[in-house]
């Protein structure tokens, strides 16, 4: 008849961490996932870059055209 002790619950599973969400590393989880994030952002952004084409010039600046490969290419104007 007392409160407390052992009370039941179910045996779940989920990304989050089920019923007591405090895993022992998250710090070291939460920076693996943001350097890992920022690794495939970054060579995405490279690759994304290096294929950027403009058959017809823009008719004004296009900030993309600092980074572009292409741009001198593609718009004779820039300087």
């Amino acid at each position: 008849m007392g409160g407390g002790g052992w009370y039941y619950v179910p045996k779940v599973w989920s990304p989050a961490g089920g019923w007591w969400p405090t895993p022992s590393a998250w710090k070291r989880n939460t920076a693996i996932c943001a350097f890992s994030i920022c690794v495939v952002s970054s060579l995405i952004f490279k690759i994304s870059a290096d294929k950027e084409r403009r058959p017809i010039a823009p008719y004004k600046h296009i900030p993309s055209q600092r980074w572009c490969k292409h741009a001198k290419e593609d718009d004779p104007s820039l300087p």
